[in-house]
């Protein structure tokens, strides 16, 4: 019984344990699941976080398993894709992805490639980054990252924006580097002209980089004048609309150079044809326009030289060229004086006046400074440092104060080679001339030679047409208005003006015995010595041959004062000169007028002088006779010349002979000059020198000038009507018929008789003729040539026109006076007055013929320097009619020239 009651027992204690574990098991199961619960939901939450944050990530993104499964994306990524979010759920297959992809039109490839193109990405370990294009053009950026475990996660983003702003950079940047390349300059401004892109060229030369120049405006780079006028023209340009194409602007930059600019600009309008801004352009002309001035400038120049401008104006002008197209050099000019051993101050119209007068007649030598020395030399001088070069050691005290540092000289050479001056440039630096400076310097040295020699040239002309060629004295020329002068003088201060004519006895003895070179030897000789017997404002004028005239001014009315003058001018005449083996004495026969006893006027005091002298040869020479009353005998006989003079022309005791113009190129005749003879009835042929200036005197000289004009053209058509050809017959007109108003009609009844057609008609003016009224000479001249009637210059040389002048008058010829003729060959003045002659005339496009040509000496010379045509006894002296038509029948088969040919005497 105890044995089944503790069994009972025992089982009951066995069951309440049971029941205990149970509970305890429950309670424990009810504890975890409680835990498992707590730990699902914040796990939950975290997942619910996560995925907030995930979708709230700009980028896209997922999460595939090593079976391509989807694990989990966000919404950016069903967004960029074009995919329904409930349709991207966990365990999606990618190719079921691909397919909605497809189905969107957001895959760039198609299904199958870019399923191989995923697969390929996944199989490398390393991240991969690339940029898909889709369709709709939009680029979406991917990065790829493996996982451990053989799945993977991407980024997918949407860079569209950023690409094309990207694009936009590099073309900038691109766009940048290409305009830095140009060397123009270019530019963009906005409307309130601020600067919006620069390129490096116009940013370098404003000082700045090209980042530095956004934003600025000209005002910034320029004096404000300058930037004020840029302004005005762009905002002018932006209200108008219209372009600026090639327009040239001065600026400075910012090393201090100023620079020429040919500047384009042009509004920019968007797409809604509004003006936002401009684009610019501008290229350096600098050089360009320096070219162009020193080219202006040159012509300028040369312009001047022909208008006979001052040597000091031409020479200032050339220098303030020459300074205008380089910085900091000062040009000057010194001229040689004339004993070629000094240097005078040319023009330097940019070094200090205080230096320019130091130097001031410096002489030449070998350590001259570099001008002296250039000129010594002969050769360009260039001297880097003048404070240290041995050459200016005796000049630095004067340079030194005014700072020049540098200087470069070279002679200025005439086209013989000799030494017209130097032209040096200074600079304030220590330096050598650079290529530019050498090329000017050679420039200026050309430019200056012309100038100076074409004014020794002027000098030397003008100088001749007034003095004498063989003793350099004033001739008859000057003679008038020194005279005039003197009596001028004489009639205010109530003093007297003696006139001394002198003729030197026997002279033509000398001549014959002893040759011309010993006769102009004597006569310069006896010219020396009346120089120095009479005061500097007194004048020897030498006439012409041994025929002397002294005008002694200013003289206190007393006859025994001019006496003694007088004996000592014959004394000095007297005395002996030596002529190689032989030891001559002169003498002179001289008569004198005063001023006012026997004149009132220049001309009848030299007309009663003669007279006197002509009554010292009758009383034997070697004397010299006051004038007297009673002397004039001899104009009753002049009187009766004239009487028969104006009976002559009634009587037709005049005849015309005609000397042949021969071109010296071609050697054919193509003008003859119609020269008056006088056939009087007793006294033979006179020649017109002693009966022409009676009848211009007299007046004559106009209806004989008429009838000499009605028989030339006459004459002409004669000969073209029996055959021969067509030529010009030159007729000399004087100074009273030129005057008259009268003349033109004169010329043209001539010409309507004849039958004469004007071109074969020239009239021979002289140079002094027309200056004594330039106005009234040239209108004449225009009316002869309207006609068509050719003027020509007559014995040029002789006068004193201005070659200024001379470019106005309508003239076709020039010709050369014979008394520069007669001693071509050996007389070194008549050779450069000849050449000079014939070089105007071929500058002023005229035809120059030299008269009195008698040897072949003569014609080579005329020919060397481009003659163009002669007149004289070499070809034929003066001839009838009859002979002329003779001569040019034998010339029409003979085309030699005209110093070939036998000559027709």
């Amino acid at each position: 019984m105890a044995n089944k009651s503790s069994r009972r027992t025992a089982n009951a204690t066995d069951q309440a344990g049971l029941a205990t574990l149970s509970k305890l098991a429950l309670v424990s199961y009810e504890n975890l699941e409680r835990e498992l619960r707590a730990a699902n939901a914040t796990l939950e939450a975290q997942a619910r976080r996560f995925e907030t944050a995930i979708d709230n990530i700009s980028q896209g993104i997922c999460f595939f398993d090593v079976d391509e499964r989807l694990i989990l994306c966000n919404r950016r990524y069903a967004e960029i894709y074009g995919i329904p979010t409930e349709k991207l759920h966990a365990g999606a297959m990618l190719s079921e992805i691909v397919e909605l992809r497809l189905a969107a039109q957001t895959l760039p490839i198609t299904g199958e490639a870019y399923l191989a193109f995923a697969r390929s990405i996944n199989a490398s370990s390393g991240s991969t980054t690339w940029a898909a294009e889709l369709k709709d053009g939009r680029t979406i950026q991917v990065c790829h990252q493996p996982m451990p475990d053989g799945g993977w996660v991407a980024t997918h983003e949407d860079i569209t924006e950023l690409a094309a702003s990207r694009l936009v950079a590099n073309e900038r940047v691109s766009l940048q580097a290409l305009i830095d390349w140009v060397p123009d300059y270019m530019w963009v401004k906005d409307t309130e002209s601020r600067f919006v892109v620069v390129n490096r060229a116009l940013a370098a030369d404003s000082g700045r980089q090209t980042g530095e120049m956004i934003g600025l405006t000209d005002f910034d780079l320029h004096a404000p004048e300058l930037a004020r006028q840029f302004r005005a023209c762009e905002q002018d340009l932006l209200r108008r609309g219209q372009p600026m194409v090639d327009e040239e602007e001065f600026i400075v930059d910012a090393s201090g150079a100023g620079k020429w600019l040919s500047s384009t600009k042009v509004p920019l309008r968007n797409a809604q044809n509004e003006i936002f801004g401009l684009i610019g352009i501008a290229r350096d002309i600098t050089q360009r326009k320096q070219a162009d001035d020193l080219r202006n400038g040159q012509a300028q120049i040369l312009e001047m030289i022909a208008a006979s401008a001052p040597l000091e104006d031409v020479l200032d002008r050339l220098m303030r060229l020459i300074e205008s197209q380089l910085n900091g050099i000062f040009g000057s000019v010194l001229l040689l004086d004339k004993d070629g051993s000094h240097l005078r101050h040319g023009a330097a119209p940019s070094l200090a006046k205080d230096y320019t007068n130091a130097i001031d007649g410096v002489q030449i030598g070998p350590k001259v400074g570099s001008c002296g020395t250039a000129a010594f030399r002969r050769e360009r001088v260039i001297v880097t440092d003048v404070m240290s070069d041995p050459l200016w050691e005796d000049y630095r005290g004067i340079v030194e104060p005014y700072g020049y540092r540098s200087c470069w000289s070279t002679p200025i050479l005439a086209h013989t080679g000799a030494v017209l001056g130097v032209f040096a440039m200074y600079s304030m630096t220590v330096r050598a001339p650079v290529e530019a400076e050498i090329s000017l310097i050679d420039f200026t040295t050309r430019i200056a030679g012309i100038a100076i020699e074409r004014k020794l040239a002027e000098d030397r002309i003008h100088f001749m047409a007034n003095h004498d060629t063989l003793t350099g004295l004033p001739n008859r020329a000057l003679l008038g208005d020194r005279l005039s002068q003197a009596i001028l003088y004489a009639q205010r201060y109530h003093r007297w003006v003696s006139v001394v004519f002198i003729d030197v006895d026997n002279f033509k003895l000398v001549n014959d015995t002893l040759g011309h070179n010993a006769g102009d030897v004597l006569l310069k000789t006896i010219a020396g010595r009346m120089v120095e017997c009479v005061r500097a404002t007194d004048t020897v004028v030498r006439l012409g041959g041994d025929e002397f005239v002294v005008v002694i001014v200013d003289q206190v009315p007393d006859a025994d004062i001019v006496a003694a003058t007088v004996q000592n001018i014959r004394a000095a005449i007297a005395a002996p000169v030596q002529l190689g083996e032989h030891r001559l004495r002169m003498t002179a026969s001289m008569g004198v007028a005063n001023y006012p006893k026997d004149g009132a006027s220049a001309d009848l005091l030299l007309a009663n002088a003669d007279v006197a002298m002509y009554r010292a040869k009758e009383l034997g020479r070697d004397n010299f006779q006051f004038y007297a009353p009673e002397f004039n005998a001899t104009v009753h006989e002049k009187f009766l010349l004239q009487e028969e003079l104006r009976n002559a022309l009634a009587r037709s005791e005049f005849t015309l002979f005609y000397q042949p113009q021969v071109d010296l190129r071609s050697g054919r005749v193509f003008a003859v000059e119609a020269l008056i003879r006088w056939k009087h009835p007793t006294l033979g042929l006179i020649s017109p020198m002693k009966f022409i200036p009676m009848a211009e005197e007299t007046g004559l000289i106009v209806p004989i000038g008429d009838w000499v004009l009605h028989e030339a053209c006459r004459q002409n058509k004669a000969w073209q009507d029996s055959g021969l050809p067509p030529m010009m017959v030159c007729v000399n007109v004087s100074a009273r018929q030129f005057k008259d108003s009268n003349l033109i009609s004169r010329v043209v009844n001539a010409l309507a008789d004849s039958g004469l057609e004007a071109q074969y008609l020239e009239l021979e003016v002289t140079e002094s003729l027309i200056m004594q009224n330039v106005e009234i000479a040239v209108a004449t001249m225009n009316e002869l040539q309207s006609l068509g009637v050719q003027i020509s210059i007559d014995d040029f040389g002789t006068g004193y026109s201005s070659l200024s002048a001379l470019k106005t008058f309508p003239v076709v010829r020039l010709k050369i006076d014979k008394s520069f003729i007669n001693d071509l060959a050996t007389d070194e003045d008549d050779q450069a007055v000849a050449s000079a002659v014939i070089s105007l005339g071929q500058k002023l496009n005229l035809r120059v013929i030299a008269e009195g040509v008698e040897t072949d000496e003569q014609i080579a010379f005329l020919r060397k320097n481009n003659c163009d045509e002669m007149q004289g006894y070499h070809f034929s002296k003066p001839v009838s009619a009859q002979d002329i038509m003779t001569l040019l029948n034998e010339d029409r088969g003979d085309d030699t020239s005209p110093g070939q040919r036998d000559h027709h005497q």
